[in-house]
């Protein structure tokens, strides 16, 4: 009874327009305090101290202000040039472009909504100079940019390490099969396109050289290589390799050009902007998960599963449609933080992988990331090409139901998932 007292107040104060954070940790305290539970009140402070001294979180913000330096010092444009040299004479070569460009700008930001406003910008106005539609444009770019929170650095992927203690390593390992998988999959879907709606591409496009443009994206491209190989060959911590990241991308900034020291502040403050507001989300779900776990509702969700008789495949399905109906409408981290304390202790008790369970749900929420009525890769794209909402969610509808079928693989195949991490002894 009270998971459904909590869950109305979260729903009543989503819908009159509330911040999430404060919503949540608003619904659990007026919990307690319905219920008179004042021995909560004391232990409330140290609970929340507790939820944030935890070291993997530092990698977070650091490799948000290493993307963010990497955007500012110019080298978008150059592994836009590189992919293109690699694969612009293809039928619909820059449909190609678009999604190799978001597999290396996974190493570099991590994050799908700004690969989005990145790639919008950059390659939506060249896609429709040389012929193809602002639906096709938009739409291809918006579904390669979930491509970057599942090859690492992934902040949600560190976010849900930290908070479920699951190897944040191992998780991106894990990562970059499906990453690229989802790459492939979107590649056979822009051929195919391509083929049925004859766009552009061909030996007569303006090619930039291929040695040329490597050398110009080369410190791009060495950025993540130094990311996965400290992290994965136990060279560096996340966090330390975050440090890292930011050095090389102030280094890189400075010595090419692109960034400057007004620049550099303006960077440094957004991601300062972005740490306040992932802690404020992480107060409030700290909260949240201390009422859940007084309440015993994970117990409580234990005994209904073992009453319909799912098995651990059953309940991977039933965590795939709870959270992808929470990415629908919720902030990413914030669906994560607020439900995964409540269904991952059932999953992990019932034998499922800690390492496949955190890839199936980040992917699955960041797949949230292209459906309505909050799909935050759709808001940010729309508004960056001047598109209209619901005219660029019919046009994505193709590749978030090709993305969807990917991750129902993903749920029932965990070998594609840890095979890597296996293979490298992250296990």
């Amino acid at each position: 009874m009270n998971l459904v007292l909590v869950l109305g107040f979260i729903l009543l104060g989503v819908g009159s327009g509330a911040a999430i954070a404060y919503v949540i940790g608003a619904s659990a305290i007026t919990t307690f305090w319905l219920y008179g539970d004042s021995g909560y009140w004391a232990v409330l402070p140290q609970r929340l101290f507790s939820q944030l001294d935890v070291f993997a979180f530092l990698a977070m913000p650091l490799f948000i202000f290493a993307g963010d330096l990497m955007n500012r010092g110019g080298l978008a444009s150059r592994l836009i040039d590189f992919s293109m040299s690699l694969l612009g004479r293809l039928k619909g070569g820059l449909g190609h472009v678009n999604i190799v460009t978001s597999v290396f700008f996974a190493g570099v930001s991590g994050s799908a909504v700004s690969d989005a406003a990145a790639l919008g910008n950059a390659l939506v106005p060249e896609m429709r100079r040389r012929g193809y539609s602002l639906d096709y444009a938009a739409a291809v770019t918006a579904a390669s940019s979930i491509i970057g929170p599942i090859i690492p650095p992934s902040s949600i992927l560190i976010f849900y390490g930290a908070l479920m203690e699951t190897s944040v390593t191992a998780l991106f390992a894990a990562g970059i099969v499906p990453g690229l998988l989802l790459a492939g999959v979107l590649m056979v879907m822009n051929a195919y396109f391509a083929w049925r709606h004859d766009h552009p591409g061909g030996a007569d496009m303006d090619i930039p050289p291929v040695f040329g443009s490597f050398v110009r994206a080369l410190p791009a491209l060495t950025l993540p290589v130094i990311i996965l190989g400290g992290t994965l060959f136990g060279v560096m911590t996340p966090a330390e390799a975050a440090g890292v990241a930011v050095f090389a991308a102030m280094l890189v900034g400075f010595v090419l050009g692109g960034l400057t020291l007004e620049g550099l502040k303006d960077s440094a403050t957004r991601a300062a902007v972005l740490l306040g507001a992932l802690f404020i989300i992480l107060c409030a779900i700290s909260t949240f998960s201390y009422l859940a776990a007084l309440q015993q509702w994970p117990q409580a969700i234990a005994a209904l599963i073992s009453a319909w008789g799912l098995g651990p495949l059953g309940y991977l399905m039933l965590i795939n449609v709870v959270f992808l109906v929470a990415g629908m409408a919720m902030d990413v981290k914030a669906a994560v933080a607020l439900f995964a304390p409540i269904f991952v202790p059932v999953a992990l008790a019932m034998g499922i992988d800690p390492v496949h369970l955190g890839i199936v749900i980040c992917f699955n929420i960041t797949t949230g990331l292209l459906s309505p009525p909050l799909g935050g890769v759709l808001l940010i794209l729309a508004t960056t090409v001047d598109m209209d909402y619901w005219r660029l969610i019919w046009a994505t509808l193709p590749f978030f139901l090709a993305e969807v079928v990917l991750l129902i693989v993903l749920t029932f195949i965990p070998d594609i998932s840890l095979a890597l991490p296996r293979a490298l002894g992250l296990m």
